[in-house]
Protein backbone atom coordinates (compact mmCIF):
# COMPACT_ATOMS: atom_id res chain seq x y z
CA UNK A 1 0.00 0.00 0.00
CA UNK A 2 1.36 3.18 -1.22
CA UNK A 3 -0.62 5.85 -0.50
CA UNK A 4 -2.89 7.22 3.38
CA UNK A 5 -6.21 6.27 3.28
CA UNK A 6 -8.68 8.51 3.46
CA UNK A 7 -11.20 6.36 4.91
CA UNK A 8 -11.28 2.84 6.39
CA UNK A 9 -14.13 -0.17 6.36
CA UNK A 10 -14.36 -2.53 9.41
CA UNK A 11 -16.44 -5.46 8.98
CA UNK A 12 -17.28 -6.76 12.16
CA UNK A 13 -17.63 -10.64 13.00
CA UNK A 14 -14.25 -12.27 12.37
CA UNK A 15 -12.33 -9.00 11.81
CA UNK A 16 -13.40 -6.59 14.63
CA UNK A 17 -14.93 -8.53 16.94
CA UNK A 18 -12.82 -11.82 18.12
CA UNK A 19 -14.70 -15.30 18.13
CA UNK A 20 -16.23 -13.95 21.67
CA UNK A 21 -18.37 -11.35 20.04
CA UNK A 22 -16.21 -8.80 21.74
CA UNK A 23 -14.46 -5.67 20.28
CA UNK A 24 -11.34 -5.20 22.59
CA UNK A 25 -10.16 -1.87 24.37
CA UNK A 26 -6.72 -1.95 22.14
CA UNK A 27 -8.57 -1.89 18.69
CA UNK A 28 -11.24 0.47 20.30
CA UNK A 29 -8.25 2.91 21.19
CA UNK A 30 -6.88 1.94 18.10
CA UNK A 31 -9.73 3.30 16.07
CA UNK A 32 -9.39 6.70 17.79
CA UNK A 33 -5.92 7.04 17.12
CA UNK A 34 -6.76 6.70 13.58
CA UNK A 35 -9.83 9.55 13.41
CA UNK A 36 -7.53 11.75 15.49
CA UNK A 37 -5.18 11.57 12.59
CA UNK A 38 -7.71 12.45 9.97
CA UNK A 39 -8.38 9.59 8.49
CA UNK A 40 -12.60 8.18 8.37
CA UNK A 41 -13.61 5.02 10.23
CA UNK A 42 -16.75 3.20 9.49
CA UNK A 43 -18.46 -0.10 9.88
CA UNK A 44 -19.82 -1.89 7.39
CA UNK A 45 -21.62 -5.09 9.15
CA UNK A 46 -24.15 -7.55 8.79
CA UNK A 47 -25.37 -6.88 11.90
CA UNK A 48 -28.51 -4.62 12.39
CA UNK A 49 -28.05 -1.58 14.44
CA UNK A 50 -29.50 -2.86 17.50
CA UNK A 51 -26.90 -5.89 17.33
CA UNK A 52 -24.21 -3.67 17.90
CA UNK A 53 -24.04 -2.11 21.27
CA UNK A 54 -23.71 -5.19 23.19
CA UNK A 55 -20.43 -6.55 21.74
CA UNK A 56 -18.40 -2.95 21.78
CA UNK A 57 -16.67 -1.44 24.64
CA UNK A 58 -17.64 1.65 26.28
CA UNK A 59 -17.08 5.10 24.49
CA UNK A 60 -16.11 3.09 21.44
CA UNK A 61 -17.08 5.49 18.38
CA UNK A 62 -16.75 5.31 14.44
CA UNK A 63 -17.99 8.00 11.92
CA UNK A 64 -20.68 5.78 10.53
CA UNK A 65 -22.25 2.23 10.27
CA UNK A 66 -23.10 0.47 7.58
CA UNK A 67 -25.41 -2.44 8.48
CA UNK A 68 -27.51 -5.03 7.31
CA UNK A 69 -25.29 -5.54 4.80
CA UNK A 70 -25.78 -2.19 2.94
CA UNK A 71 -29.30 -2.05 4.06
CA UNK A 72 -29.15 1.06 6.27
CA UNK A 73 -26.52 3.31 7.22
CA UNK A 74 -26.54 5.54 10.46
CA UNK A 75 -24.38 8.66 11.83
CA UNK A 76 -25.05 8.15 15.36
CA UNK A 77 -28.41 7.21 15.50
CA UNK A 78 -29.59 9.34 12.44
CA UNK A 79 -30.29 7.24 9.89
CA UNK A 80 -28.73 8.60 6.60
CA UNK A 81 -30.63 6.02 4.28
CA UNK A 82 -32.58 2.58 4.72
CA UNK A 83 -33.86 0.30 2.58
CA UNK A 84 -37.02 -1.85 3.49
CA UNK A 85 -38.32 -5.02 2.35
CA UNK A 86 -41.24 -5.58 1.48
CA UNK A 87 -44.29 -6.74 3.64
CA UNK A 88 -45.18 -8.96 0.56
CA UNK A 89 -41.64 -10.27 0.25
CA UNK A 90 -41.68 -10.71 4.11
CA UNK A 91 -44.44 -13.00 3.98
CA UNK A 92 -43.49 -14.77 1.36
CA UNK A 93 -40.22 -15.98 2.35
CA UNK A 94 -41.89 -16.78 5.83
CA UNK A 95 -43.98 -19.35 4.46
CA UNK A 96 -41.27 -20.59 2.15
CA UNK A 97 -38.84 -20.49 5.16
CA UNK A 98 -41.42 -22.91 7.41
CA UNK A 99 -42.03 -25.15 4.68
CA UNK A 100 -38.55 -25.97 4.85
CA UNK A 101 -38.43 -25.83 8.54
CA UNK A 102 -35.37 -23.15 8.22
CA UNK A 103 -34.81 -21.46 11.59
CA UNK A 104 -35.08 -17.64 10.52
CA UNK A 105 -34.81 -14.00 12.11
CA UNK A 106 -36.94 -10.69 10.71
CA UNK A 107 -35.01 -7.67 11.72
CA UNK A 108 -37.61 -4.86 11.65
CA UNK A 109 -36.35 -1.13 12.14
CA UNK A 110 -36.00 0.19 15.34
CA UNK A 111 -37.96 -2.88 16.72
CA UNK A 112 -36.45 -6.83 18.52
CA UNK A 113 -36.31 -9.17 15.46
CA UNK A 114 -38.86 -11.45 15.67
CA UNK A 115 -39.90 -15.10 14.47
CA UNK A 116 -43.29 -16.32 14.59
CA UNK A 117 -44.49 -18.89 17.94
CA UNK A 118 -45.82 -21.30 15.44
CA UNK A 119 -42.23 -21.86 14.08
CA UNK A 120 -40.18 -22.18 17.39
CA UNK A 121 -40.35 -25.84 17.68
CA UNK A 122 -38.24 -26.59 14.71
CA UNK A 123 -35.87 -22.98 15.15
CA UNK A 124 -35.34 -23.86 19.05
CA UNK A 125 -34.01 -27.33 17.76
CA UNK A 126 -31.46 -25.91 15.28
CA UNK A 127 -29.49 -24.67 18.04
CA UNK A 128 -29.70 -28.15 20.48
CA UNK A 129 -26.61 -29.18 22.11
CA UNK A 130 -23.77 -30.17 20.86
CA UNK A 131 -22.59 -27.91 18.67
CA UNK A 132 -21.42 -29.00 15.02
CA UNK A 133 -18.20 -28.88 14.80
CA UNK A 134 -18.12 -26.92 11.55
CA UNK A 135 -20.15 -23.92 13.13
CA UNK A 136 -18.01 -21.59 14.77
CA UNK A 137 -18.31 -20.70 18.03
CA UNK A 138 -19.07 -16.69 18.22
CA UNK A 139 -22.12 -17.92 15.55
CA UNK A 140 -23.61 -20.56 17.71
CA UNK A 141 -23.08 -18.01 21.05
CA UNK A 142 -24.77 -15.36 18.89
CA UNK A 143 -27.56 -18.11 18.01
CA UNK A 144 -28.25 -19.43 21.12
CA UNK A 145 -28.83 -15.97 22.80
CA UNK A 146 -30.81 -14.85 20.16
CA UNK A 147 -33.45 -17.95 20.85
CA UNK A 148 -32.77 -16.85 24.91
CA UNK A 149 -33.39 -13.23 24.80
CA UNK A 150 -32.92 -11.39 21.72
CA UNK A 151 -36.23 -13.00 19.51
CA UNK A 152 -39.55 -11.54 19.92
CA UNK A 153 -41.51 -14.46 19.29
CA UNK A 154 -44.91 -12.89 18.20
CA UNK A 155 -48.07 -14.58 16.59
CA UNK A 156 -47.69 -12.19 13.59
CA UNK A 157 -45.20 -9.90 11.53
CA UNK A 158 -45.57 -6.47 13.26
CA UNK A 159 -44.13 -3.46 11.72
CA UNK A 160 -43.97 -2.11 7.69
CA UNK A 161 -40.13 -1.54 7.31
CA UNK A 162 -37.64 -4.39 7.56
CA UNK A 163 -33.83 -4.83 7.32
CA UNK A 164 -33.03 -8.39 6.19
CA UNK A 165 -33.81 -11.63 6.99
CA UNK A 166 -31.05 -14.18 8.58
CA UNK A 167 -31.42 -17.81 8.17
CA UNK A 168 -29.06 -20.47 10.43
CA UNK A 169 -28.80 -24.34 10.17
CA UNK A 170 -26.79 -26.81 12.30
CA UNK A 171 -26.65 -28.97 8.95
CA UNK A 172 -24.42 -27.71 5.49
CA UNK A 173 -26.96 -29.66 3.58
CA UNK A 174 -29.98 -28.33 5.10
CA UNK A 175 -28.42 -24.55 4.11
CA UNK A 176 -27.53 -25.46 1.04
CA UNK A 177 -31.03 -26.88 0.05
CA UNK A 178 -32.28 -23.44 1.29
CA UNK A 179 -29.97 -21.22 -0.72
CA UNK A 180 -31.49 -23.71 -3.68
CA UNK A 181 -35.00 -22.11 -2.94
CA UNK A 182 -33.85 -18.95 -2.51
CA UNK A 183 -32.46 -19.19 -6.34
CA UNK A 184 -35.46 -20.65 -7.44
CA UNK A 185 -37.52 -17.58 -5.42
CA UNK A 186 -35.15 -15.18 -7.57
CA UNK A 187 -36.63 -16.02 -10.53
CA UNK A 188 -39.91 -14.69 -9.47
CA UNK A 189 -39.27 -11.78 -6.73
CA UNK A 190 -35.99 -9.61 -6.72
CA UNK A 191 -33.73 -9.39 -3.73
CA UNK A 192 -30.12 -9.85 -2.55
CA UNK A 193 -28.84 -12.61 -0.45
CA UNK A 194 -25.32 -12.20 1.14
CA UNK A 195 -23.24 -15.55 3.20
CA UNK A 196 -20.87 -14.75 5.71
CA UNK A 197 -20.61 -18.37 6.67
CA UNK A 198 -21.21 -22.13 5.59
CA UNK A 199 -24.11 -22.00 8.06
CA UNK A 200 -26.08 -18.91 7.10
CA UNK A 201 -27.56 -16.72 4.61
CA UNK A 202 -29.29 -13.54 4.85
CA UNK A 203 -31.45 -11.94 2.45
CA UNK A 204 -31.83 -8.21 1.75
CA UNK A 205 -33.39 -5.84 -1.06
CA UNK A 206 -32.38 -6.49 -4.67
CA UNK A 207 -28.95 -5.06 -5.49
CA UNK A 208 -28.06 -4.36 -2.23
CA UNK A 209 -24.62 -5.10 -0.49
CA UNK A 210 -21.85 -3.39 1.72
CA UNK A 211 -20.56 -1.98 -1.81
CA UNK A 212 -23.90 -0.12 -2.23
CA UNK A 213 -23.60 1.07 1.41
CA UNK A 214 -20.40 2.27 1.06
CA UNK A 215 -21.09 4.17 -1.91
CA UNK A 216 -23.98 5.92 -0.14
CA UNK A 217 -21.85 6.56 3.00
CA UNK A 218 -19.11 8.11 0.65
CA UNK A 219 -21.38 10.71 -1.07
CA UNK A 220 -22.74 11.37 2.29
CA UNK A 221 -19.73 12.63 3.66
CA UNK A 222 -18.05 14.09 0.21
CA UNK A 223 -15.91 11.54 -0.19
CA UNK A 224 -14.47 9.59 -3.01
CA UNK A 225 -13.58 5.67 -3.25
CA UNK A 226 -10.26 6.78 -3.93
CA UNK A 227 -8.03 6.01 -1.14
CA UNK A 228 -10.38 3.61 0.79
CA UNK A 229 -9.28 0.60 2.06
CA UNK A 230 -11.61 -2.29 3.52
CA UNK A 231 -10.77 -4.94 5.72
CA UNK A 232 -13.14 -8.33 6.63
CA UNK A 233 -12.86 -12.02 6.76
CA UNK A 234 -15.92 -13.58 4.50
CA UNK A 235 -18.09 -13.73 1.44
CA UNK A 236 -20.27 -10.72 2.36
CA UNK A 237 -16.98 -8.81 2.30
CA UNK A 238 -16.34 -9.49 -1.60
CA UNK A 239 -18.36 -6.45 -2.91
CA UNK A 240 -16.57 -4.36 -0.74
CA UNK A 241 -13.06 -5.76 -1.57
CA UNK A 242 -13.98 -5.02 -5.34
CA UNK A 243 -15.17 -1.62 -4.68
CA UNK A 244 -12.58 -0.28 -2.55
CA UNK A 245 -8.93 1.01 -3.89
CA UNK A 246 -7.13 -1.55 -1.28
CA UNK A 247 -8.48 -5.25 0.47
CA UNK A 248 -7.11 -6.27 3.78
CA UNK A 249 -9.01 -10.11 4.65
CA UNK A 250 -7.81 -11.37 7.67
CA UNK A 251 -5.53 -14.15 8.62
CA UNK A 252 -8.65 -15.96 9.57
CA UNK A 253 -10.20 -15.85 6.40
CA UNK A 254 -10.92 -18.45 4.05
CA UNK A 255 -8.32 -18.90 1.68
CA UNK A 256 -10.95 -18.00 -1.43
CA UNK A 257 -11.04 -14.74 0.49
CA UNK A 258 -7.52 -13.67 0.97
CA UNK A 259 -7.07 -14.08 -3.06
CA UNK A 260 -9.57 -11.82 -3.08
CA UNK A 261 -7.49 -9.21 -1.07
CA UNK A 262 -4.41 -7.11 -1.77
CA UNK A 263 -2.92 -7.92 1.60
CA UNK A 264 -3.26 -10.40 4.77
CA UNK A 265 -3.03 -9.29 8.54
CA UNK A 266 -0.57 -10.61 10.43
CA UNK A 267 -2.77 -11.72 12.92
CA UNK A 268 -6.46 -13.21 13.49
CA UNK A 269 -9.06 -11.15 14.92
CA UNK A 270 -8.69 -12.97 18.31
CA UNK A 271 -4.96 -12.08 18.30
CA UNK A 272 -6.27 -8.29 17.41
CA UNK A 273 -5.23 -8.18 14.08
CA UNK A 274 -6.69 -5.44 12.99
CA UNK A 275 -5.42 -3.43 16.33
CA UNK A 276 -1.99 -4.29 14.80
CA UNK A 277 -2.21 -3.97 10.90
CA UNK A 278 -4.26 -0.43 11.86
CA UNK A 279 -1.19 0.29 14.28
CA UNK A 280 1.16 -0.03 11.37
CA UNK A 281 -0.32 2.29 9.17
CA UNK A 282 0.15 5.03 11.30
CA UNK A 283 4.09 4.63 11.15
CA UNK A 284 4.02 4.32 7.47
Amino acid sequence: MDFKPKAIFLDMDGTILNHDNKVTIRTKEIIDEIRKSGIYVFVATGRALNEIPGVIPDGFEVDAYITSNGMAGYVGDEAVFEHSLSRELVELIIEKARENKMYYELFPYEADRITLKQDKVYVVNEIREPKPHSVGINEWSSRKQAVKSEIAWKDQVEGEKFSKFYFFSRSKDHINRWKEVLEELKKQVDFSTSISSKHNVELMVANVNKATGIKQMLKHFQLTEEDTIAMGDSNNDLPMFDFVSYAVAMKNAPSEIKEKAQDVTQFTCDEDGVYHYLKSMLVL
